[in-house]
């Protein structure tokens, strides 16, 4: 599968695609009121990104475990410093409503996802980011 995220940035647009495979869709972030930039932030984008890995994550692993999901709720939070510096401190909360599993088969589904999430898993193991010249 691969993976790619495109932002095209001027005073007139902020125009967003993300890409698997052969699957492109437009994302909407407006730009910043002076045009320079997204109004969403990176760090903010970065903890979407967890909270939105896990998300799906709970329903394709719901469905194999043939659990009903109604509600997933996750919130991810941490804090970034100076300019250039790493974000740490990264933490996140996750509730599922089912009606046809028990809160033990819930918070099982929860344990198991965090270990299988694929953004969490990038994250922890580290990952080389380069810059193509």
């Amino acid at each position: 599968m691969i993976i790619s995220a495109t932002i095209r940035n001027s005073n007139q647009e902020n125009d967003i695609t993300v890409s698997t495979n052969t699957n492109t869709k437009e994302v909407s972030i407006p730009g910043k009121t002076d045009g320079r930039g997204s109004s969403v932030n990176g760090g903010e984008l970065l903890f979407l990104a967890l909270a939105t890995c896990f998300c799906n994550d709970v329903y394709r692993e719901a469905a194999r475990r043939e659990m009903q999901i109604e509600l997933v709720e996750v919130t991810v939070s941490g804090e970034f410093g100076k300019e250039g510096e790493a974000g740490s401190n990264i933490t996140y909360t996750a509730s599922i409503q089912s009606s046809n599993s028990s809160a033990e088969k819930i918070k099982d589904l929860i344990l198991h996802v965090d270990k299988v999430a694929e953004i969490h898993n990038t994250l922890r193991k580290g990952v080389s980011v380069s810059l193509k010249e």
